[in-house]
């Protein structure tokens, strides 16, 4: 496995970690269709929440917040669409989490409620 995927994958874990914490229950974990993936579905209630977890372990780049492109949105959007096709749920909501990972430091984890929609 690849160290960009590998750093993906310690985030999304970190992110599932927190949002049980946080009283969410964790519906799915990479729901695929086609080639749209949403990383996280999780529930609070009636609402669905669809979150992208961004994880970098630098800022050279920027905060990991601010990679997602305007055609990540759409893919996220569309695959909820399709998730939601035949279930009954009052709400959704998409979230983004990100995660900075730097060496020899604790890691800092953003929850962005209502990010895009």
């Amino acid at each position: 496995m690849n160290r960009n995927r590998n750093i993906g994958n310690q985030g999304e874990a970190m992110a599932i970690e927190y949002l049980q914490k946080q009283g969410y229950l964790i519906i799915e974990k990479n729901w695929t269709t086609g080639h749209k993936e949403i990383d996280i579905i999780a529930q609070q209630e009636d609402i669905y929440i669809f979150i992208e977890v961004k994880t970098r372990t630098t800022t050279l780049h920027g905060m990991p917040e601010e990679s997602i492109s305007a055609r990540k949105i759409e893919s996220v959007i569309e695959a909820a669409r399709i998730y939601l096709y035949d279930k009954k749920y009052k709400d959704i909501r998409f979230d983004v989490i990100s995660i900075l990972l730097q060496k020899n430091k604790e890691p800092e984890l953003l929850h962005i409620k209502d990010a895009f929609y």
